[in-house]
């Protein structure tokens, strides 16, 4: 679309770049380090400029890839969106630095944390009409070392970049469920923009995030959240027990990971919304239900850690309970660590727990299938991140060896989901921000209706 242009620094396989492709931008150029997210992000956007490799060494070349963009086409470049990694981000990384500094010690700095200086050193060399940061929550408590050395906070350094050229600067924590995604995923969205009409609407109390459709129980007159189970309907039945029960033939990508036997009994016996560290007695002649629960409790330090006496026999029977454990080099049985978030059933009323890189493993957090023996299925993952709004082709890609593969592994689409925010968010955020600078209803009211309809239509 003319006009509505768009560079990704950080793509990783395109995803976020979906919703703004589908909003009506134009995705110019890409950037990414990692060859086969690079490769996916290329399949799927042919018609962009992928510039691979670190962008402290590439933000030139992409700098020159764009101005030769604009120059050639007369246009210009509406939207960045900045993905930098979030590994490095901890809710305590700002106030431990500082202690540190005071005490004269020099800090151990994530170097990943400062790639957002060379991506500001980019929006500086090309001054983009809109500036869109996406990251974790605790992107609001990290802090860098600036381009002088100083430390400080991670949003005061974007801003006194942007600043100067004259941008508004505004952070807002966003639930996605909030816009009818049935995942619970929180991240910190920063929209930078010098758009002079919007800045005025702005200060009139507009915001430069759509409104939220949804919220959990449908409060404030807001739809309800989207259920796990809603999201879900209409999926065939699976069973980690065996190979023939853990695939279908269609949907694409509807299969789990097969179990083995003590592993599944733990998740068969696990109930709606528990923890298999929970489970009680299944002997048929005693079925005891009130051994003690798993938890944590706090050390004589104060840390906060898993209980280790959680019984793994019945107190009535002695019979062993299906609970999580391991064996000890001496041979005896113990409760494995882990809090209770792990082989925990996601709860069917509610949107899922956030999708990570783990999502096939059912010892990671609240990742078992709410009513079904098993794990969420790739298939179900799209839908749960909103991918399946959208055409995304998964390969061929490389192989070991550099020998093509007719698609990703999934081990690869497990990892760029995981890392990813749902591109049906970014459709509504580039529907907002193109409605705003084409002075539409600055509350976003066309948005709202979408956001509205997107989801209610998937599910009918």
């Amino acid at each position: 679309m003319t006009g509505c242009n768009v560079v990704s620094l950080f793509s990783g396989a395109g995803i976020a770049d979906l919703g703004l492709r589908s909003a009506g931008f134009n995705v110019v150029a890409m950037n990414e380090l990692a060859e086969r997210r690079a490769e996916l992000a290329e399949i799927n956007f042919p018609e962009s400029r992928m510039v691979r490799g670190d962008i402290w060494q590439t933000k030139d070349e992409l700098l020159r890839i764009v101005n030769e963009f604009c120059g050639r086409s007369s246009e210009s470049i509406t939207l960045v969106l900045c993905t930098a990694p979030c590994q490095g981000m901890s809710k305590n990384s700002q106030g431990k630095l500082l202690s540190e500094i005071r005490k004269g010690e020099r800090p151990k700095m994530d170097p990943r944390n400062r790639l957002i200086l060379p991506a500001l050193e980019f929006v500086r060399g090309l001054r983009p009409e809109w500036v869109v940061f996406e990251n974790v929550p605790q992107m609001r408590h990290t802090a860098i070392l600036d381009d002088h050395d100083r430390l400080k906070p991670m949003l005061e350094v974007i801003s006194e970049v942007l600043a100067p050229m004259n941008y508004e600067v505004v952070a807002h924590d966003v639930e996605f469920a909030d816009y009818g995604i049935p995942q619970r995923r929180q991240r910190l969205i920063t929209v930078a923009t010098r758009n002079e009409l919007v800045k005025d609407r702005l200060r009139q109390g507009f915001r430069l995030i759509p409104t939220p459709t949804h919220a959990r129980g449908g409060q404030g007159g807001r739809r309800p959240w989207v259920s796990v189970r809603r999201a879900l309907k209409g999926f065939p039945p699976l069973d980690a027990s065996s190979r023939a029960l853990a695939s279908v033939r269609s949907p694409a990508f509807h299969r789990v990971p097969v179990l083995d036997p003590v592993k599944y009994e733990w998740i068969r016996n696990t109930p709606p919304g528990g923890t298999a560290f929970d489970n009680q007695c299944v002997n048929p002649t005693c079925r005891y239900q009130y051994n003690p629960s798993h938890g944590s409790k706090r050390n004589h330090d104060g840390v906060n850690q898993s209980r280790k006496d959680t019984p793994l026999y019945c107190r009535r029977c002695g019979a062993l309970l299906p609970r999580p454990h391991t064996r000890t080099e001496s041979g005896e049985l113990r409760i494995m660590s882990g809090y209770t978030s792990a082989y925990k059933r996601m709860d069917a009323d509610l949107p899922s727990p956030t999708l990570t890189r783990n999502l096939s493993f059912p010892c990671s957090d609240h990742k078992i299938h709410p009513s079904e023996n098993r794990v969420l299925s790739l298939a179900e993952a799209f839908v749960i991140h909103s991918l399946d709004r959208y055409a995304y082709r998964w390969g061929p890609v490389s192989g070991k060896n550099g020998k093509p593969r007719v698609v990703a592994p999934d081990t690869l689409i497990r990892l760029v989901i995981g890392e990813s925010i749902p591109p049906f968010f970014m459709e509504v955020l580039g529907r907002h921000i193109l409605a705003l600078r084409d002075e539409h209803d600055g509350q976003g009211s066309l948005l709202r209706e979408t956001a509205l309809s997107a989801f209610e239509t998937n599910q009918s």
